[in-house]
């Protein structure tokens, strides 16, 4: 069984208890991957939605800049 500690690292680092118990059956040598793969998915994440606020900005922009030439 995990130390709670660990356990609540992964908690606090967004991990699923189904990720945990799948990450907890793993061998010592694979769960450095696993992490590693859970990462680039947050990380992937992370741009998905920066690209999507990106997008949000531009048409504020367009819409502010369309609303300042009617004036």
């Amino acid at each position: 069984m995990m130390e709670g500690k660990v356990w609540q690292n992964l908690i606090d680092a967004g991990c699923s208890a189904a990720f945990i118990e799948q990450y907890e059956a793993l061998p010592e040598e694979e769960q450095l991957s696993c992490l590693q793969r859970h990462r680039r998915y947050l990380l992937d994440a992370i741009h998905d939605k920066q690209l999507q606020l990106d997008r949000l900005d531009y048409f504020l922009y367009v819409l502010r800049k369309r609303g300042d030439e009617r004036k």
